[in-house]
């Protein structure tokens, strides 16, 4: 028996959205410890007799600080071999993926990664939000809403100054500052995206500007989890639905000349 431990993406919510390689490290796990927002329908790839431990938050409880997460890890992976830290999202974006892997290499624990797709990229797209686009955004924030601290990150300030797509994750208790920050560098008029639960069957959209997203926010009882896009290619979004509706119509319409 070798300790060992695994990082792994696991998306953001939707289960297709799970690498090859994350598959293969969760059906290999001796223990795995996942969090609030992994989609817990990935966890039927775990072998039976794998040992299934809830170490995530939810509704401001921790089930474990990180201190303790930590000394369990390298205490599960020291008497049973292989762990699986199962994180949503990618492991290395606001994920503290790289604080566990340190402490495991403290105890001469093998360590690996599994990179996941990220939140922050996946939940824009499928509602046909492209980050970059030609003409509108040449490159683009992730960033923190809320700190350590708890306070509202200071970069924030900084990307309402761009002309970037700001990607805000965790900031939804922040929103009435983020609304502030941006109306104070003239752009109460952006356009700007809220959406909760991105990528899963429950997924709750609101759209609208700067100036009248809390009103949206409110009407659509908007909460966490939820990804804020702010800028240009809110407006730029590609109707999916209506791409998708078109397609079978096409199909149809096809079916029914052959026949």
């Amino acid at each position: 028996m070798t300790p060992r431990l695994t990082i792994v993406g696991a998306g953001p919510g939707d289960v297709d959205l799970i690498t090859v390689k994350a598959i293969k490290a969760i059906k290999s796990a001796d223990v795995i410890m996942y969090d609030a927002l992994v989609n817990v329908e990935l966890l039927q790839y775990a072998a039976p007799n794998t040992e299934l431990i809830f170490v995530g938050k939810r509704k401001g409880c921790y089930a474990y600080q990180q201190n303790q997460i930590n000394e369990l890890i390298v205490q599960r992976a020291l008497r049973f071999g292989h762990v699986v830290r199962l994180k949503g999202g990618d492991p290395f974006i606001f994920g503290r993926g790289a604080e566990e892997l340190d402490y495991a290499k403290e105890y001469a624990i093998e360590v690996a990664i599994v990179p996941g797709i990220s939140s922050s990229a996946a939940v824009p797209a499928y509602q046909g939000i492209p980050l970059t686009k030609r003409n509108a955004a040449e490159s683009f924030w992730v960033i923190t809403g809320t700190t350590k601290s708890h306070e509202i990150s200071g970069d924030i300030a900084l990307a309402a100054q761009s002309t970037a797509t700001v990607v805000i994750l965790m900031g939804m208790s922040k929103l009435s500052e983020i609304v502030q920050i941006f109306s104070k560098e003239g752009k109460s008029e952006t356009a700007i995206a809220i959406i909760q639960n991105g990528t899963r069957p429950n997924e709750n959209v609101g759209i609208g500007k700067m100036s009248n997203i809390e009103a949206i926010v409110e009407e659509k009882q908007l909460s966490n989890p939820a990804i804020i896009i702010i800028g240009e290619v809110v407006n730029q979004r590609v109707d999916l639905t209506d791409i998708y509706t078109k397609a079978d119509l096409a199909q149809y319409n096809i079916q029914k000349q052959i026949a």
